[in-house]
């Protein structure tokens, strides 16, 4: 029996069900994927960016022109994955990868020059070629190390610099790497890329002016303007199968099987639920991860079930179970809250307007117990405090009464929905005033 599965490895058997050692193969590719061990086939959103540094990395093996440039961008934007994409395709081309040098530090690792400069050491493969010489200063045995590449009268190859958490190497002792970096790269002597990469917008105003005037200047900013539908296209990518698939045959099928998942109605419900949530390439991915390491012979295909059984346990946050303990006037305030986001689509309220439609629910709908306005107040600060609505006026409000100060509630309306299932002994009225589109 063994044997036969062996002999059936990669395609679909005559039922048209797919073999246990595909499933096993396709669940293989997916998890790599996801899990950032291969590159996406295709990247969505940042093409013009993608072009800019492929060039740029480009000239300075092809032209010896030495460059800096910095990709900027928040956690999770894609920086690295980028960076990958570009090198994956650049390597294709037997003359770039027989003379691209790559060197790849990371502020979190190299927390100073000296380490720094081991590992560039290192990965150039200088170790015997530096043994045991004693050198003056950091520029001097970064020089040696550059010198050391050159053979005979040839010139020295090109060496990429990636610096991974740009910012931390900002903090290193009189930026003395940054300096020297940056130095050679404005020299004609070894053509080198210094690329950094980090999530700090303000990283230029973290650099001394020594260093600042030896940065090219050049950025690259990644930040996730997905729009919805190439969202969904992002999510049909990450999940089809490609060319290089041992069987084409179950790979068309799978293809086929994807694209009529991402045009399922609950599907997209969800994908619309988490792209509200956050446009984030990770937290997609996040999403998918239940539902392909959920394949088996026995689940060939992904449901629509996983998908909803992986948005529920990705979405039970820490601010949904916090309303679970919050008080039944406090809740009532956050529902007052989402009706204010329905009438006036999503604008910034005061506590006055959040007062006003309380009170319009507990004289006319509502049995319970009407709060004088002092508690009410105290239970609306209670909720500031708990982080689940912020004020916009960060100085602390001192020149606006704090009954009028701008706020922004910070739950997504269906996690209140949500919540008001679970939470303990909830009165009725409470959870039809909730689900009502807008209040009356």
């Amino acid at each position: 029996m063994g044997k036969s599965r062996k002999s059936r490895a990669g395609v679909a058997d005559s039922s048209g069900e797919i073999d246990e050692v595909v499933i096993s193969l396709i669940e293989t590719t997916l998890r790599e994927r996801l899990g950032y061990r291969s590159l996406p086939p295709e990247i969505c959103g940042f093409e013009k960016e993608r072009r800019e540094l492929l060039e740029l990395i480009k000239r300075t093996v092809t032209s010896g022109e030495s460059n800096s440039v910095l990709v900027i961008g928040p956690r999770g934007s894609g920086k690295t994955m980028l960076i990958k994409s570009v090198l994956k395709e650049l390597l294709q081309s037997k003359e770039i990868k027989e003379n691209l040098l790559q060197v790849h530090l990371n502020g979190l690792l190299q927390t100073n020059d000296k380490i720094a400069l081991k590992e560039i050491t290192r990965q150039l493969h200088l170790e015997n070629t530096v043994g045991d010489k004693v050198f003056g200063s950091f520029a001097e045995t970064l020089q040696f190390l550059l010198e050391a590449l050159k053979s005979g009268s040839q010139s020295s190859k090109p060496i990429l610099f990636v610096l991974d958490e740009f910012d931390l190497f900002a903090f290193h002792r009189n930026q003395t790497l940054l300096y020297n970096l940056f130095d050679i790269s404005q020299s004609a002597q070894t053509p080198i890329c210094v690329l950094g990469v980090t999530c700090r917008l303000d990283v230029i105003e973290l650099l001394e002016k020594r260093v600042k005037s030896r940065f090219s200047h050049r950025q690259l900013h990644m930040f996730n303007s997905l729009t919805f539908m190439e969202y969904q296209h992002l999510f049909t990518v990450i999940l089809s199968l490609q060319d290089d698939f041992p069987d084409q045959k179950v790979a068309a099928n799978w293809n086929k099987h994807i694209k009529e998942l991402s045009e399922d109605k609950s599907v997209v419900d969800i994908l619309q639920r988490q792209y509200e949530y956050s446009k984030d390439v990770r937290a997609l991915k996040q999403l998918l991860t239940y539902p392909v390491c959920h394949l088996s012979e026995d689940n060939s295909k992904l449901k629509a079930a996983d998908f909803q059984e992986s948005q529920r346990m990705i979405t039970n946050d820490s601010k949904a179970s916090m309303l679970h303990g919050v008080s039944i006037l406090e809740l009532c305030l956050i529902i007052s809250m989402k009706h204010l986001g329905d009438i006036y689509d999503g604008e910034p309220f005061n506590f006055e307007m959040v007062y006003k439609e309380y009170q319009k629910f507990s004289q006319r709908r509502s049995s319970m117990q009407v709060f004088e306005k002092p508690v009410v107040m105290k239970a609306f600060e209670h909720l500031i405090a708990l982080e689940l609505v912020k004020p916009l006026d960060n100085s602390g409000g001192t020149k606006v009464q704090k009954e009028y100060r701008l706020m922004s509630l910070l739950i997504h309306p269906s996690q209140i929905l949500t919540a008001l299932q679970k939470y303990p002994n909830c009165p009725t009225e409470i959870t039809h005033w909730a689900s009502c589109s807008l209040a009356v």
